[in-house]
């Protein structure tokens, strides 16, 4: 396959997947939206993957092409049927640019926090093989308030109702991080809107308490970003 990933900061890349992408064969294209690169055409690519970022979904006025970002997620999606994968702000994306709605969230997550599957989840391709209950990197203020249409909840937790979400037989989104590996945390930190988030929620110790927790489920991690990701090229290959 070859994919077009859209970035909204360096650090914020496909982490883990990257290693998996090579080993399989795959390629990838990073578009970086928020040092003034350029949307490509979808012609030539067999899937667009969209990350996180500092930035909401609604800062179109500071962010103007966000506005064109959430076109072309509507056009991959909805008109082309390409397979998506999207990550925290591409988990939110993808709901505004199907019709749904994103707010800020009532109690961020910020931390190693349970998520738990639902039916749809348990029962679906993408989540197979993983746990019902599965503790997984948070580091959000918004979350997705209305689902778009035809959309399914996979994933869940008791301060964010949507984890993980399916839209069609190709689309799938993720709010929590599961492509994280060992230097995440501490690259994540260096981003002025993550570290204050993180202090705020965890105080001055927080990026130091955060590397040490996910440093303690790093191998759980890295193994559920990898059936993950298996499942997601299932998921790509059906008609």
């Amino acid at each position: 396959m070859h994919l077009l990933v859209l970035q909204h900061a360096r650090a914020e890349h496909p982490g883990i997947f990257r290693q998996f992408l090579q080993e399989d064969g795959h390629s990838w294209d990073a578009v970086h939206l928020d040092e003034g690169e350029a949307l490509p055409a979808l012609d030539g690519y067999d899937g667009l993957w969209v990350m996180g970022g500092p930035m909401d979904v609604w800062q179109e006025e500071a962010y103007p092409w966000l506005v064109a970002e959430k076109a072309l997620i509507q056009q991959a999606v909805e008109e082309k049927g390409l397979p998506f994968l999207g990550l925290c702000l591409g988990h939110q994306l993808l709901a505004e640019a199907l019709g749904g709605s994103v707010g800020k969230s009532d109690i961020p997550e910020i931390g190693v926090c349970e998520v738990q599957l639902t039916e749809a989840g348990a029962s679906g391709i993408l989540c197979d093989g993983l746990p019902e209950r599965m503790r997984c990197l948070q580091w959000h203020g918004a979350e997705i308030k209305t689902l778009p249409a035809g959309a399914k909840v996979l994933a869940t937790s008791p301060d964010c109702a949507v984890q993980a979400m399916s839209w069609g037989p190709r689309a799938y989104s993720l709010q929590f991080h599961i492509e994280i590996e060992q230097n995440t945390v501490q690259d994540w930190g260096k981003i002025p809107e993550y570290a204050a988030s993180l202090a705020a929620a965890l105080g001055a110790n927080g990026q130091k308490m955060l590397e040490a927790d996910c440093a303690a489920h790093m191998h759980a991690f890295n193994a559920m970003a990898e059936r993950l990701y298996l499942n997601w090229l299932q998921t790509a290959a059906r008609a």
